[in-house]
């Protein structure tokens, strides 16, 4: 919680600088320089999963100890970056997201956004709100998603002979079939809802109300998203270092609490975190489509 402040005071610098030097059309540019850096970005995203992966492999292909111990350090690593990777991501989608809202206040021909009006009032905690909700569905799917697979997994080691033998031969494809079905399924009425709420709001409550929401989903998912990726990294973090040795490692009671604490950082850190990015950019963007017809 606490690794929100210093990114957040950052961003607000760098908001009053973009914004004092160039207006409006400053920030907007200085999202674009945000956005320039997504090489770099992918590339510290990319270097977790591969430790991860190669982790993984290590310990299938029964290879010594010490590589094992190697890659978690490096995923330990990777962690982090991502970390830092994913924060400027959601830099950038806050000012993406500014410039998105002034376009809209602008198309919606609103002076100000007066936070004494109740429809005001109501539309900021509503969209204050969603990004919790959205968090909620999406850190749900995973874990039916997961729970689906582990089924799987028990049933293949009932019905396939010799798999821990190695004689038998797991149905991966079964697996992975469960995994991007459930990717596709899950997703639907998250990412429908996050489409049509800005037309509901906007078309029941006003351009007003739809403005206080916007503002309400900006501030919240901006301090979500960065709570999650840093909480998210710290328990998948903790986790690798209790394993490496400390407090006990491996079967001890602190490790069983860390591998909990990381079933609930994964969905943190790789699924609700980066999705919050996209909630902020596509309810602006929506609302600023359909900004026109709503005053008519």
């Amino acid at each position: 919680m606490a690794a929100t402040g210093i990114p957040v005071i950052f961003l607000m610098l760098g908001i009053f600088t973009a914004h004092h030097f160039a207006g409006l059309y400053g920030v907007a540019i200085a999202a674009v320089g945000m956005l320039a850096t997504t090489g770099i970005q992918l590339a510290v995203d990319a270097y977790g999963p591969i430790a991860d992966n190669a982790g993984g492999l290590a310990e299938m292909a029964s290879m010594e100890p010490e590589v094992r111990e190697r890659t978690d350090k490096l995923d330990a690593v990777g962690n982090t970056t991502a970390a830092i990777g994913k924060g400027f991501a959601i830099g950038s989608a806050a000012l993406t997201a500014l410039a998105l809202f002034a376009a809209y206040k602008e198309t919606a021909g609103i002076d100000v956004i007066d936070v004494t009006k109740v429809q005001v009032v109501i539309g900021l905690f509503f969209g204050g709100m969603l990004p919790y909700v959205f968090s909620s569905f999406v850190m749900g799917a995973v874990g039916r998603a997961a729970f689906t697979m582990i089924e799987e997994v028990r049933r293949q080691f009932r019905e396939i002979q010799g798999i821990l033998e190695g004689t038998g031969k797991p149905d991966y494809v079964k697996c992975v079939d469960i995994a991007t079905a459930a990717a596709i399924k899950e997703m639907i009425i998250p990412g429908v809802s996050i489409v049509i709420i800005p037309v509901i709001v906007g078309f029941l409550g006003g351009v007003e109300m739809l403005g206080g929401v916007l503002v309400g989903v900006t501030v919240s998912g901006v301090m979500l998203a960065l709570f999650m990726a840093n909480a998210g990294g710290a328990w998948d973090n903790a986790k690798k270092y209790i394993e490496g040795g400390a407090f006990g490692g491996k079967g001890s009671d602190a490790h069983k609490a860390a591998v909990i604490g990381d079933t609930v950082g994964d969905p943190f850190k790789d699924t609700a975190g980066p999705a919050m990015d996209i909630v902020i950019k596509l309810m602006s963007v929506v609302s600023l489509v359909i900004a026109p017809i709503l005053v008519r």
